[in-house]
């Protein structure tokens, strides 16, 4: 018998005739155009950006279909009498002009909210400041490789919502899921995972606070068959605990837990009823740091309904580091490059540089999020041989490491860049056989790039030029 999600079906004859504003031509918002279309909706989009800012193809759209639409910086004036408002993760639940249509009776949604709300099969969330892109990505390849049909989406892979009708009870979405989605969401994950929770997105949340609820909203609806995974080491996530309405499964790399899984030395263990049984060597997998063995415990707790985890282990073992996350790039002379573009806060370049024993070159720096560069500087005078620094971040690091040279009466050659082109420059100059050139900017990307994949991409496009 044919499946026919329900949910679905009452949800598109709501739509015809309905006053829809999609708010932000983003990557999850576009094939909503098409689809609010199709449903006869009577659609207004609104976008920040000048209209000559927006792919023309987009303008054609719009046009063709007839929608009304609001750009520039005060497009959101006009956001007035909807019935049903799709937000883009940019534009926070917060902003004054959706509270005011929200207090009228909108319903202010998104198109990760409203996929959430009417996928028919499990789902699996993953979140957290670090780590929530490898997990995610594990997960989906330990489940593929089981045999289960899997849809990945949310902050990685493509918009998913207008596909929602191919989704069968027995596949599996798996979603990452970052604070600015979250955020007002009334839905939750049946399996949710917080990797960890650390200061981040501080520019453009109101409080770290705000960052943090965010975060909580990933297990707050999801009743008592819900299961939350947990980094039992993070002092946030590990309190988390005590608001879950389910079951909780904690993870560690420091602690010998009862129950969960846990990193002991360079083993891999589950544990149960205080019995530890042996799933992995860590010698075994391409993925380094200890910071990628705790996303593997984390991935291993949330397919364990799904697939044995003794059966995993050969997906993990073959699985490479996800793109510019401590992603190699190639070795000159006896130099190993690796692209870290992803690491945008001072605690993800940190794992960074605990991933290696080897020497590195550090190259650091970018726009400034308002975070706290002090935690960096004694991981930077411990691992690091040459630091190369650029951006508008690149003042504020180079004081923290100074200071922390100078209580430790140690020396360091720091060199202050003004292109990203020079900084690989002097890497390679000075780099010398058996060391490592990490790219791990502990900044985000948006003073010299488009965003971080833009960034690390043009690394690897001016490494892979480099003459041997």
């Amino acid at each position: 018998m044919e499946f026919i999600n329900e949910k679905l079906v009452e949800f598109n004859q709501y739509l015809k005739n309905r006053k829809v504003a999609i708010i932000g031509l983003g990557v999850s918002n576009i094939p909503l155009l098409d689809y609010m279309h199709e449903k006869q909706a009577s659609v207004t989009v609104f976008d920040n950006r000048n209209i000559d800012a927006i792919p023309k193809d987009l303008i054609d759209k719009i046009t063709s279909y007839a929608m009304e639409f609001s750009f520039g910086e005060n497009s959101l004036s006009k956001l007035k009498n909807f019935d049903i408002i799709f937000r883009s993760p940019s534009c926070l639940p917060t902003t004054p002009e959706l509270m005011l249509e929200e207090q009228r009776g909108a319903i202010v949604t998104s198109e990760i909210e409203m996929l959430m709300e009417m996928a028919p099969c499990p789902i699996i969330g993953v979140t957290g400041s670090e780590g929530k892109t490898t997990t995610t990505s594990l997960i989906y390849a330990i489940l593929k490789e089981a045999g289960y049909t899997c849809h990945l989406g949310g902050n990685i892979g493509t918009p998913l919502f207008t596909k929602l009708s191919e989704f069968l009870p027995e596949d599996i979405l798996i979603l990452e899921l970052s604070s600015f989605q979250l955020m007002n969401m009334k839905v939750s994950p049946n399996i949710s995972v917080i990797t960890n929770i650390t200061p981040n997105h501080l520019n453009i949340h109101h409080s770290y606070e705000e960052y943090i609820e965010a975060k909580k909203t990933i297990f707050k609806y999801q009743g008592e068959q819900g299961t939350l995974i947990l980094n039992y080491d993070n002092e946030i996530t590990k309190e988390c605990a005590k608001e879950a309405p389910g079951k909780v499964v904690f993870f560690s790399s420091r602690n010998r837990l009862d129950d969960g899984y846990i990193v002991d030395g360079e083993i891999i263990k589950e544990c149960e009823d205080r019995l530890r049984k042996h799933i992995l060597n860590v010698k075994e997998i391409k993925l380094r740091g200890k910071h990628n063995y705790e996303n593997i415990c984390a991935a291993l707790a949330a397919t364990k309904t799904f697939v044995d985890p003794e059966k995993a282990v050969h997906t993990i073992q073959e699985f490479n580091s996800v793109e510019h996350r401590i992603e190699f790039v190639r070795e000159i002379n006896g130099v190993k490059w690796y692209n870290d573009s992803a690491s945008s806060s001072p605690s993800r370049t940190i794992a960074g540089l605990q991933a290696f024993d080897e020497d590195i070159i550090l190259i650091a720096g970018g726009y400034d999020k308002n975070l706290d560069y002090k935690p960096i500087a004694k991981p930077i005078v411990d691992k690091v041989k040459i630091l190369i620094l650029m951006g508008n971040t690149a003042p504020k690091i180079f004081d923290v490491v100074k200071e922390e040279l100078e209580a430790e009466q140690k020396e360091l050659p720091i060199y202050m860049c003004d292109e990203f082109r020079q900084t690989i420059a002097i890497a390679h100059k000075f780099a010398k056989p058996g060391q490592i050139v990490l790219f791990s900017p502990a900044s985000a990307s948006f003073d010299m790039f488009k965003d971080f994949a833009d960034r690390g991409r043009k690394f690897k496009t001016i490494v892979n030029s480099i003459e041997e």
